[in-house]
This record gives structure tokens, sequence and C-alpha cells, in this order.
């Protein structure tokens, strides 16, 4: 829990990550911003040995029955994804691999229900150096493009074993051409809402028919595992017209072709739907709701800029992410603390603030269920209900109980940290809300919480006092609701 470092750094790693160990603050705050972002957006420069880390003293602990298995085993998974939020020297990479998975949201419990436990687990988190059928899961995918080609992101989407199951993409055939995923494609992953008719539904179903999925491997050594596979029978072979542009050319139809070329249709889709100034559009806005702010008006001058560089760099996100983290809009001072923070980041922030030696990252999973929010599992296509809407009574209780299990988890580490500036309940208090930086506290608020400090005695900065009193208020801080916001 160190103090306060450069408020702008602070900002950046809230939003671009999932905010500071003492560490990061350290290592960034010797950068201007301009180094601190190209630091951040060009971290394939930066060793990824985080999970090499697992199960070391100094680190988070996790929970795990008989044995840790995340390739197969999701509540595993799920710690082990925790663990990369708060120890990663990659933020950026976690936060985008976050802002993907909402994006293209994929439920563990429909594969769960229509394979099992550890064939779902596989398809959304496995590894192809851990699987004995080198399977690589979908959040792994989209980590690995994270700053990436947004087209190569949709290709692999597209083909993606999890997205296949999940929106029935492998019942997908000439007889019965199946919607759901060229519905998807285009209202939630590119274009958007209004700009496609359903007859362009139609249209995307039949580009897709034949990707299907098909089971290679061998069940006696565990390699058998579900993969796509484009099978030509089930293609339907004509022309499909849509009623916007498919082709640089200004063309809407993409040919008949014979079924052994088939999957040229769906690649000339999803090229199509990456270089629409829709699309660049679309990604801009959600963008701006992501790291810039979730309350009031899109930016039109955001998304007119945004939208402009994802069309000169041909959808890399790398440029795109850069210029969003250098515009006016999200160094605006109206923009620090504008945005809601979904339950994995306030879970993961608050750690970083408070602590997390000898705490198990499998405490976290009940609470963030309880706050609405259980990684790899999104409740629809549409992704989670994001902004106030994560601030249920329910919800609100369970960041609050977090908050206190984390702080009295963490209560001899607050009390060393806290030693220093024990002289005065003032000086405690004031550390305490530097090293929990939130949105300004209301004099009011403050004054109840240096009552609280005073409310048993006089304040002495003994022992016992520090050990009880102090993980009390940084409990209260963590639950408060501008704690709430990053």
């Amino acid at each position: 829990m160190p103090l306060a470092a450069d408020p702008q750094i602070e900002h950046l790693l809230r939003r671009a990550g999932f905010g500071a160990r003492p560490d990061e603050l350290q290592r960034l705050g010797q950068y201007s911003v301009a180094q601190a972002v190209e630091y951040l957006v060009n971290y394939d420069d930066v060793p990824d040995d985080v999970d090499s880390h697992i199960g070391e003293s100094g680190y988070s602990g996790m929970t795990s029955v008989a044995g840790f298995a995340p390739q197969s085993r999701v509540t595993d998974a799920r710690q082990r994804w925790l663990f990369r939020m708060v120890h990663t020297n990659r933020p950026l990479q976690e936060k985008m691999t976050l802002f993907w998975h909402n994006h293209f949201a994929t439920g563990y419990s429909k594969i769960n229900g229509l394979i099992g436990t550890a064939e779902a687990t596989r398809y959304m988190a496995s590894r192809p150096s851990e699987d004995p059928g080198a399977v690589r899961g979908q959040l792994e995918m989209l980590r690995d493009l994270a700053l990436g080609s947004f087209e190569e992101i949709l290709v692999n989407i597209a083909r993606d074993t999890a997205m296949l199951f999940w929106l029935d993409g492998r019942t997908n055939t000439r007889a019965q051409p199946q919607e759901n995923f060229g519905r998807e494609i285009m209202e939630l992953f590119t274009r958007g809402v209004g700009y496609y008719t359903e007859a362009d539904v139609y249209a995307a179903a039949r580009v897709f028919t034949g990707w299907n999925l098909a089971r290679p491997g061998s069940a006696a050594d565990g390699s058998q595992h579900y993969a796509f596979t484009f099978v030509a029978n089930q293609h339907e072979t004509s022309a499909k017209t849509f009623s916007f542009p498919i082709y640089p050319d200004g063309g809407r139809t993409i040919p008949a072709r014979p079924a052994a070329d088939g999957m040229q249709d769906g690649l000339d889709f999803i090229a199509g739907l990456a270089r629409s100034p829709e699309t660049a559009r679309y990604l801009a806005a959600k963008l701006y709701r992501f790291f810039v702010s979730d309350s009031g008006e899109v930016s039109g001058a955001f998304v007119d800029r945004v939208s402009a560089m994802y069309l000169r760099s041909r959808g890399e996100m790398k440029p795109v992410i850069r210029d969003v983290l250098l515009s006016p809009e999200f160094w605006s001072p109206a923009s620090y603390f504008a945005r809601y923070s979904w339950p994995v980041e306030f879970v993961v922030r608050a750690i970083k603030d408070i602590g997390w030696a000898g705490f198990s990252l499998g405490d976290t999973l009940t609470p963030l269920n309880n706050m609405g929010q259980t990684l790899y599992d999104p409740p629809d296509v549409a992704g989670w209900d994001l902004g106030p809407s994560w601030f249920s009574t329910g919800a609100m209780l369970a960041r609050m109980n977090f908050a206190s299990t984390l702080a009295g988890n963490q209560k001899f580490r607050i009390a060393a940290s806290a030693r220093p500036y024990a002289q005065t309940a003032q000086s405690v208090l004031s550390w305490a809300l530097d090293a929990l930086a939130a949105r300004p506290l209301d004099s009011a608020v403050r004054t109840e919480l240096g009552d609280y400090l005073a409310a048993t005695g006089v304040w002495t900065g003994a022992d016992a006092q520090l050990q009880t009193k102090v993980p009390g208020l940084v409990h209260l801080i963590a639950g408060s609701p501008e704690y709430q916001f990053v």
C-alpha cells in the first residue's frame, strides 16, 4: 500500500490495467505519459513469465481440488486469469483480453451443458503447450491477438471451437443454414444494430455453411478434441448478396463458387466487415465506453479520430489503442474516476492496493459471482450489462463484504504499512486515502472516517490500534461508493 504516485500514471493504470502494484508505480513513474503508453502498448517487449510464479511465496495463492488444472477445471482457469491480472507486467494485454472476452461474449455454462466440464474448460482456457491435442482455448487466442489485426481476430472467432458450440455453428449446413453466428457477427461483433438487414442475416448464414467441427486425435492419449473443419459438401454454393459493400470496389455480392472453394465466402465476408467504416465507428464507440467513460454521450470527435485510425491502420489494434490512450478525452480531468468499475476490476485493484500475501484467489470467485461477473461466463452473447447496472443493492453489499474480507486477511501488512504515519489519526487517514486512490470524498465522509479512527478513545498509534482500526478504515474506503469508479 504505497503512497500516491503521479495521478496521471495511476489513471493510466486503472484504465489500461487493473490498478497498480507498488513496483508498477515505481517503474512507470519514471516515464512521461507518452513513454508510459508506449511501454504498455509494446508489451511484446516485456517477458511474459507471470505464470511461472503460480504457487510461489510472495504471490497470490490458489485454492484447488486434486491439483491445479486450469486447462480442464473452470474454477482453476478463473484463478489463473485473476493471477495474471494481479501479477502480470503486461497489464494492457490482460485488459484488452477482458475487452475482447466481453465483445465476443461466449458462455462456459452452455458449452458445459453440451460437452461437459473438462471439455468446455478446454475450449475456453487451454493452452497448446499443456494440451495433448495442442488445443488453444478462446481466451488464449484473444490474449495472443489482443492488439493484433481485428480481421484476424474475426477469422479466429469464426473458427473457434467454443464459439462454434456457443452460437451453433457446428450445425450450420446447406440444408439448414443456422443464422445465429451470421447475425451476431454483424450486430454485436462488427457493424452494429441498424447496419444490416434480415436478408443480410440469411445471406451470412449461407456464407458460413460448412464451417463445422471435426473430432481429430486419439482418445487413447487424450489428444482427441473438437476442432474447426470446413465441410465442402455442406456449403451452399450460390452467390450471396448483401446490403453493404463486401469488396474494396464496392461490390456487394460474393460470387457463386465450387463447394471445394466455399470457405473463401466466409473469408471474403469477414474481410468486408473488418474494413467497413461502420465497424470502425462501432468499435471506436465501444472503446470510448471501456477506456474513457460509460456515462453520458460518446464523444463524436473521439469516434471520428479513432475510427479514422482504425481504417488507416487496416484494423491493426495497436495504433488504435495508442490513439485511445493518448486522446484528449482519455486525459480530460472529467474522465478521471468516470467509469463504473466492473467487478473483476474492483477485485483486482483492491488486491493490488491492499495486498495479496497469504490471500487465495479462490476466495474471490463467489464474491465476483455475487457482484454479477463470473469470468468465462457472460450471461448472453451481448455480454455483461455495464455501467450503473453493476450496482444493485446485493452487488454493492458483495463489494463491501469482499473489502472487509481482504482487509481482515491483510491486517498485519496494513498495520505495518501504516506505522510510519501513526503519529496522528489524521496522518493515518491521509495515508489510507492516498494508498486507495478514489473519487474525492465529501468533507463529511472524510470527517466520519476520522471519527471512526477515534471512536474508541484517544489515538495513540499503538500496534493494537493499527491492527484493529486501520484494517477497518481500509475496508470502509474500499467499500465506499467513491472507490467503485476507475
